[in-house]
């Protein structure tokens, strides 16, 4: 055996948090997958296919650090939003029990717009430094912006390789309008290994052999029993907004669903409305509470959706 193939693969991970966010909502919404992605999962498959691109033992090639970057809500204002602090809680859980450093920086308000401010140069800047010294082998991009592109030229002139993650998708936003997200091609051709992950994901079967593409994603399953039907209130007046009503689900979509409301010829609420519910927890027929709303444009919306369980 070689020494280069005896030799150990250090591998370091850097997320852009808010386009991981946005690529795990996508599979947990909106794809037909319905579930998050896993980040032992995601960790586990780069190890595997550095080891298939470099021809070495996969237990030779070890992610020996991993940090994840994201703008952050003050506290105040994370908790005027339903759950929030619970689940950003919950997923700091998750990185750290997967040994992922988490770097944050607060989220500006900029003309009534959230804007995370600095955290590209940031993590380009920590990257880069964690790479000089210690002396990475492979680098590993979760992110899609042209950005990066110097970093990348960077860990060239060191002799890192780099490895980019990405994922092009199109979903629905919380006011109805189709977003789409595609990955910079500039930052593509300047990686090492470039991956498109949506079209990995959506090849499954063909690749099952080299990695079960199912240990990319969160095993969930709906987490209670359902009792009797709740018998939803008939009688709602569209002019008190904030009151809270009930009734039932009309339908579901790719992470958005209607709810049945007659004066508006049903109702319109986006999974990021939800309370204390995950969207894939809902059914067709389901009763929900929920408080009028309206969106950019003035039409009604469910806001504060709560399943009736």
């Amino acid at each position: 055996m070689s020494t280069n193939k005896q030799k150990l693969t250090r591998i370091g991970v850097f997320y852009d948090g808010n386009y991981f966010l946005h690529v795990s909502n996508y599979y947990a919404y909106h794809h037909e997958r319905r579930s998050r992605v896993s980040i032992a999962g995601l960790h586990e498959f780069v190890r595997q296919h550095i080891a298939d691109e470099e021809d070495k033992d996969f237990a030779l090639c070890q992610i020996v650090d991993a940090h994840y970057f994201r703008g952050r809500l003050s506290a105040q204002e994370a908790s005027n939003e339903g759950n929030r602090l619970y689940y950003d809680r919950l997923f700091d859980d998750i990185l750290m029990m997967e040994g992922v450093t988490t770097h944050y920086l607060p989220v500006r308000t900029v003309q009534g717009y959230r804007q995370e401010r600095g955290i590209d140069v940031w993590m380009a800047l920590e990257a880069f430094e964690l790479a000089l010294h210690k002396q990475f082998d492979v680098v590993v991009l979760i992110a899609s912006d042209s950005d990066f592109v110097p970093l990348v030229r960077k860990l060239h002139t060191l002799g890192v390789r780099v490895m980019v993650l990405t994922w092009d998708y199109e979903f629905y936003d919380e006011e109805g309008r189709r977003r789409s997200t595609v990955t910079s091609q500039y930052l593509l051709d300047e990686a090492t290994y470039p991956l498109a992950m949506h079209a990995i994901i959506d090849r499954a079967e063909e690749i099952e052999d080299a990695f079960p593409i199912s240990r990319l994603f969160v095993e969930r399953k709906r987490n209670y029993t359902t009792g009797d039907p709740v018998v939803p209130t008939e009688t709602v007046v569209l002019e008190e907004d904030g009151e809270v009503r009930n009734s039932t689900i009309f339908s579901l979509k790719d992470g958005y669903g209607f709810i049945s409301f007659p004066q508006t010829n049903n109702l319109f609420f986006h999974f990021s409305f939800l309370l204390d519910t995950d969207f894939n927890d809902l059914r067709e027929g389901d009763a929900v509470e929920f408080t009028l709303g309206k969106n950019e444009r003035g039409e009604p919306v469910a806001k504060n959706v709560r399943l009736i369980r």
